[in-house]
Protein backbone atom coordinates (compact mmCIF):
# COMPACT_ATOMS: atom_id res chain seq x y z
CA UNK A 1 0.00 0.00 0.00
CA UNK A 2 1.32 3.22 -0.90
CA UNK A 3 0.77 5.90 2.33
CA UNK A 4 0.91 9.69 2.55
CA UNK A 5 -0.28 11.00 6.06
CA UNK A 6 -0.54 14.81 6.24
CA UNK A 7 2.59 15.70 3.80
CA UNK A 8 3.70 19.28 2.96
CA UNK A 9 5.92 20.14 0.76
CA UNK A 10 7.27 23.83 0.59
CA UNK A 11 9.44 25.16 -2.10
CA UNK A 12 10.38 28.33 -0.62
CA UNK A 13 7.43 30.13 0.27
CA UNK A 14 5.37 28.13 -1.88
CA UNK A 15 3.14 25.32 -0.85
CA UNK A 16 3.11 22.80 -3.08
CA UNK A 17 1.45 19.71 -1.18
CA UNK A 18 -0.73 21.41 2.18
CA UNK A 19 -1.46 18.34 4.20
CA UNK A 20 -2.12 15.95 1.70
CA UNK A 21 -3.37 12.55 3.05
CA UNK A 22 -3.72 9.61 0.41
CA UNK A 23 -3.87 5.98 0.42
CA UNK A 24 -3.48 3.53 -2.90
CA UNK A 25 -4.44 0.35 -1.85
CA UNK A 26 -2.54 -2.87 -2.68
CA UNK A 27 -3.25 -4.13 -5.79
CA UNK A 28 -5.28 -1.55 -7.03
CA UNK A 29 -5.71 0.59 -10.13
CA UNK A 30 -5.83 4.54 -8.44
CA UNK A 31 -6.23 7.42 -10.66
CA UNK A 32 -5.04 10.46 -9.73
CA UNK A 33 -7.21 13.79 -11.01
CA UNK A 34 -7.09 17.52 -10.35
CA UNK A 35 -6.23 21.04 -12.26
CA UNK A 36 -3.07 22.24 -13.58
CA UNK A 37 -1.26 23.27 -10.25
CA UNK A 38 -3.06 21.05 -7.97
CA UNK A 39 0.17 18.99 -6.85
CA UNK A 40 -0.60 15.75 -8.82
CA UNK A 41 3.22 15.09 -10.09
CA UNK A 42 4.69 17.02 -6.57
CA UNK A 43 2.85 14.09 -4.71
CA UNK A 44 3.79 11.49 -7.64
CA UNK A 45 7.57 12.14 -6.82
CA UNK A 46 7.16 11.80 -2.97
CA UNK A 47 6.04 8.54 -3.76
CA UNK A 48 9.32 7.63 -6.28
CA UNK A 49 11.63 8.98 -3.74
CA UNK A 50 12.12 12.22 -5.68
CA UNK A 51 11.35 14.77 -3.44
CA UNK A 52 11.44 14.53 0.54
CA UNK A 53 8.43 16.04 2.20
CA UNK A 54 8.76 19.10 4.69
CA UNK A 55 6.33 17.38 7.02
CA UNK A 56 4.55 14.16 6.94
CA UNK A 57 4.73 10.52 5.70
CA UNK A 58 5.43 9.37 2.48
CA UNK A 59 5.38 4.95 2.85
CA UNK A 60 5.19 2.17 0.84
CA UNK A 61 3.85 -1.23 2.75
CA UNK A 62 4.82 0.96 6.10
CA UNK A 63 8.30 1.74 5.16
CA UNK A 64 9.69 5.07 4.15
CA UNK A 65 9.98 5.89 0.39
CA UNK A 66 12.80 7.95 0.90
CA UNK A 67 16.58 7.50 0.59
CA UNK A 68 15.35 3.67 0.81
CA UNK A 69 16.76 1.57 -2.31
CA UNK A 70 14.88 -1.52 -0.97
CA UNK A 71 11.66 0.26 -1.05
CA UNK A 72 12.47 2.40 -4.71
CA UNK A 73 13.52 -0.61 -6.35
CA UNK A 74 10.23 -2.11 -6.33
CA UNK A 75 8.99 1.02 -7.56
CA UNK A 76 8.70 1.54 -11.94
CA UNK A 77 8.30 4.88 -12.20
CA UNK A 78 7.52 6.87 -16.31
CA UNK A 79 7.32 10.59 -16.29
CA UNK A 80 5.61 12.46 -18.05
CA UNK A 81 8.62 13.85 -20.15
CA UNK A 82 10.88 10.66 -20.40
CA UNK A 83 14.59 11.42 -20.43
CA UNK A 84 17.54 8.66 -22.02
CA UNK A 85 20.77 9.48 -21.69
CA UNK A 86 21.84 11.67 -25.49
CA UNK A 87 23.51 8.16 -26.74
CA UNK A 88 21.71 5.15 -25.14
CA UNK A 89 19.93 2.95 -27.33
CA UNK A 90 17.18 0.59 -26.24
CA UNK A 91 19.89 -2.22 -25.72
CA UNK A 92 21.60 0.34 -23.65
CA UNK A 93 19.00 0.91 -21.63
CA UNK A 94 17.54 -2.88 -21.30
CA UNK A 95 21.62 -3.27 -19.92
CA UNK A 96 21.28 -0.52 -17.09
CA UNK A 97 17.60 -1.61 -16.06
CA UNK A 98 18.83 -4.96 -15.30
CA UNK A 99 21.40 -3.55 -13.24
CA UNK A 100 18.89 -1.63 -11.18
CA UNK A 101 16.43 -4.01 -10.99
CA UNK A 102 17.42 -7.63 -9.75
CA UNK A 103 13.33 -8.42 -11.22
CA UNK A 104 14.23 -7.39 -14.76
CA UNK A 105 12.91 -9.97 -16.96
CA UNK A 106 15.13 -10.52 -19.86
CA UNK A 107 12.79 -13.25 -21.07
CA UNK A 108 9.66 -10.92 -20.87
CA UNK A 109 11.47 -7.89 -22.46
CA UNK A 110 12.15 -9.89 -25.29
CA UNK A 111 8.57 -10.94 -25.78
CA UNK A 112 7.35 -6.83 -25.09
CA UNK A 113 9.37 -6.52 -28.61
CA UNK A 114 6.54 -8.32 -30.68
CA UNK A 115 4.01 -5.13 -28.85
CA UNK A 116 6.53 -2.36 -29.40
CA UNK A 117 8.51 -3.13 -32.04
CA UNK A 118 11.83 -0.26 -31.62
CA UNK A 119 14.81 -0.19 -33.08
CA UNK A 120 17.12 -1.81 -30.71
CA UNK A 121 20.47 -0.02 -31.66
CA UNK A 122 18.80 3.34 -32.47
CA UNK A 123 19.74 6.50 -29.94
CA UNK A 124 16.29 6.69 -28.25
CA UNK A 125 16.80 10.64 -28.85
CA UNK A 126 15.79 10.11 -32.37
CA UNK A 127 12.37 8.25 -31.47
CA UNK A 128 9.51 10.37 -31.60
CA UNK A 129 7.56 11.18 -28.33
CA UNK A 130 5.46 8.32 -28.52
CA UNK A 131 8.27 5.85 -29.38
CA UNK A 132 9.92 7.14 -26.23
CA UNK A 133 6.81 6.44 -24.25
CA UNK A 134 6.47 2.84 -25.44
CA UNK A 135 10.41 2.64 -24.66
CA UNK A 136 9.96 3.69 -21.27
CA UNK A 137 6.53 1.03 -20.63
CA UNK A 138 8.49 -1.94 -22.33
CA UNK A 139 11.47 -1.47 -19.53
CA UNK A 140 9.30 -0.88 -17.07
CA UNK A 141 6.75 -3.80 -17.56
CA UNK A 142 10.17 -5.69 -17.35
CA UNK A 143 11.10 -5.02 -14.38
CA UNK A 144 8.35 -6.71 -12.80
CA UNK A 145 7.45 -3.93 -10.51
CA UNK A 146 5.29 -4.24 -7.32
CA UNK A 147 4.00 -0.40 -7.58
CA UNK A 148 3.77 1.19 -11.10
CA UNK A 149 3.50 5.02 -10.91
CA UNK A 150 2.72 6.61 -14.09
CA UNK A 151 2.09 10.30 -14.96
CA UNK A 152 0.23 11.15 -18.22
CA UNK A 153 1.43 7.62 -19.57
CA UNK A 154 -0.43 7.47 -22.41
CA UNK A 155 0.42 11.22 -23.96
CA UNK A 156 1.69 11.40 -27.49
CA UNK A 157 0.16 7.31 -28.58
CA UNK A 158 -2.26 6.61 -30.84
CA UNK A 159 -5.30 5.32 -30.12
CA UNK A 160 -4.08 2.01 -31.14
CA UNK A 161 -0.82 1.74 -28.73
CA UNK A 162 -2.97 3.72 -26.16
CA UNK A 163 -5.36 0.39 -25.79
CA UNK A 164 -1.62 -1.64 -26.12
CA UNK A 165 -0.34 -0.02 -23.24
CA UNK A 166 -3.47 -0.09 -20.76
CA UNK A 167 -3.77 -3.80 -21.61
CA UNK A 168 -0.44 -4.86 -20.61
CA UNK A 169 -0.61 -2.60 -17.51
CA UNK A 170 -3.85 -4.29 -16.91
CA UNK A 171 -2.72 -7.83 -17.61
CA UNK A 172 -0.12 -6.96 -14.85
CA UNK A 173 -2.34 -6.22 -12.32
CA UNK A 174 -4.32 -9.38 -12.77
CA UNK A 175 -1.21 -11.70 -13.23
CA UNK A 176 1.08 -10.35 -10.38
CA UNK A 177 -0.94 -8.10 -8.58
CA UNK A 178 0.73 -4.97 -9.51
CA UNK A 179 -0.47 -1.89 -7.59
CA UNK A 180 -0.79 1.37 -10.19
CA UNK A 181 -1.42 4.52 -10.04
CA UNK A 182 -1.91 6.50 -12.63
CA UNK A 183 -1.90 10.82 -13.16
CA UNK A 184 -3.91 11.70 -15.83
CA UNK A 185 -5.66 14.44 -17.70
CA UNK A 186 -7.52 11.69 -19.86
CA UNK A 187 -10.62 10.93 -17.25
CA UNK A 188 -12.57 9.01 -19.84
CA UNK A 189 -9.43 6.25 -19.88
CA UNK A 190 -8.89 6.37 -16.80
CA UNK A 191 -12.69 5.29 -16.04
CA UNK A 192 -12.17 2.22 -18.12
CA UNK A 193 -9.54 1.28 -16.05
CA UNK A 194 -9.38 2.71 -12.76
CA UNK A 195 -11.38 1.21 -9.54
CA UNK A 196 -10.38 4.28 -7.02
CA UNK A 197 -9.66 7.60 -7.59
CA UNK A 198 -8.73 10.98 -5.83
CA UNK A 199 -9.38 14.40 -6.80
CA UNK A 200 -6.54 17.11 -6.07
CA UNK A 201 -6.69 20.57 -5.70
CA UNK A 202 -4.41 23.38 -4.64
CA UNK A 203 -2.34 20.57 -2.90
CA UNK A 204 -5.32 19.15 -0.98
CA UNK A 205 -7.18 16.07 -1.41
CA UNK A 206 -10.73 17.14 -2.37
CA UNK A 207 -12.30 13.70 -3.21
CA UNK A 208 -11.09 9.88 -2.38
CA UNK A 209 -13.20 7.14 -2.68
CA UNK A 210 -13.50 3.89 -4.66
CA UNK A 211 -14.61 4.43 -8.12
CA UNK A 212 -18.35 2.75 -7.77
CA UNK A 213 -18.98 4.82 -4.57
CA UNK A 214 -18.03 7.80 -5.87
CA UNK A 215 -20.36 7.06 -9.18
CA UNK A 216 -23.18 6.12 -6.88
CA UNK A 217 -23.09 9.22 -4.71
CA UNK A 218 -23.06 11.49 -7.56
CA UNK A 219 -26.28 11.36 -10.29
CA UNK A 220 -27.78 14.11 -12.79
CA UNK A 221 -31.51 14.56 -12.25
CA UNK A 222 -33.72 15.48 -14.43
CA UNK A 223 -37.19 16.77 -13.72
CA UNK A 224 -40.47 18.29 -14.41
CA UNK A 225 -42.04 19.94 -11.47
CA UNK A 226 -41.59 20.79 -8.45
CA UNK A 227 -37.90 20.77 -6.78
CA UNK A 228 -37.70 18.67 -3.67
CA UNK A 229 -36.53 20.00 -0.37
CA UNK A 230 -33.72 18.45 0.87
CA UNK A 231 -31.54 17.78 -2.10
CA UNK A 232 -27.54 18.75 -1.84
CA UNK A 233 -27.30 20.51 -5.37
CA UNK A 234 -23.80 21.17 -6.94
CA UNK A 235 -25.42 22.55 -10.37
CA UNK A 236 -29.05 24.19 -11.49
CA UNK A 237 -29.69 24.37 -15.22
CA UNK A 238 -32.44 24.35 -17.74
CA UNK A 239 -34.81 26.39 -19.09
CA UNK A 240 -38.38 26.27 -19.66
CA UNK A 241 -40.22 23.24 -17.53
CA UNK A 242 -37.37 20.86 -17.60
CA UNK A 243 -34.55 21.66 -15.03
CA UNK A 244 -31.55 19.10 -14.63
CA UNK A 245 -29.77 18.94 -11.14
CA UNK A 246 -26.28 17.47 -10.20
CA UNK A 247 -26.96 16.29 -6.44
CA UNK A 248 -25.35 14.34 -4.18
CA UNK A 249 -26.70 11.31 -2.18
CA UNK A 250 -27.55 7.71 -3.05
CA UNK A 251 -29.43 6.78 -5.73
CA UNK A 252 -32.73 4.93 -3.38
CA UNK A 253 -32.45 8.08 -0.94
CA UNK A 254 -32.91 10.39 -4.04
CA UNK A 255 -35.35 8.50 -5.59
CA UNK A 256 -37.36 8.48 -1.90
CA UNK A 257 -37.37 12.50 -2.07
CA UNK A 258 -38.37 12.59 -5.38
CA UNK A 259 -41.35 10.30 -5.42
CA UNK A 260 -42.58 12.24 -2.40
CA UNK A 261 -42.25 15.78 -4.28
CA UNK A 262 -44.83 13.93 -6.72
CA UNK A 263 -43.10 15.73 -10.20
CA UNK A 264 -44.53 15.59 -13.12
CA UNK A 265 -41.71 13.70 -15.22
CA UNK A 266 -38.35 12.59 -13.80
CA UNK A 267 -34.87 10.78 -14.41
CA UNK A 268 -32.26 10.29 -12.28
CA UNK A 269 -28.66 9.22 -14.31
CA UNK A 270 -25.43 8.41 -13.15
CA UNK A 271 -22.82 10.60 -14.01
CA UNK A 272 -19.05 9.76 -15.94
CA UNK A 273 -15.90 10.63 -14.27
CA UNK A 274 -15.33 13.31 -15.81
CA UNK A 275 -18.72 14.80 -15.01
CA UNK A 276 -18.10 14.42 -11.31
CA UNK A 277 -14.75 16.32 -11.49
CA UNK A 278 -16.23 19.23 -13.80
CA UNK A 279 -18.92 19.64 -10.96
CA UNK A 280 -17.40 18.70 -7.89
CA UNK A 281 -14.61 21.49 -8.65
CA UNK A 282 -17.45 23.68 -9.41
CA UNK A 283 -17.62 24.37 -6.16
CA UNK A 284 -14.00 25.42 -5.60
CA UNK A 285 -13.78 28.54 -7.91
CA UNK A 286 -13.30 26.14 -10.95
CA UNK A 287 -16.43 26.56 -12.85
CA UNK A 288 -16.05 26.87 -16.39
CA UNK A 289 -15.97 31.38 -16.75
CA UNK A 290 -18.20 32.99 -19.67
CA UNK A 291 -15.41 35.08 -20.92
CA UNK A 292 -16.93 36.36 -24.06
CA UNK A 293 -19.30 38.88 -22.89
Amino acid sequence: MLEMKNVVKCFGSFKALDDLTMTVPKGAVYGLVGPNGAGKSTAIRHYTGIYRQSSGTVTLGGEPVFENPAAKEKIGYIPDEIFYYPTSTLEDMEKFYAGMYRKFDKALFDRLKEAFQLPMNSPIRRYSKGMQKQAAFQLTIACRPEVMILDEPVDGLDPVMRRQVMSLILSDVAKDGATVLISSHNLRELEDVCDHVGIMVGGKMLLEKSLEDMQGATHKLQIVGEIPEGLDILNESGSGRLKTLIVRGDARTLLEKIAAANPVYFDLLPLSLEEIFIYELGGNDYAVKDILL
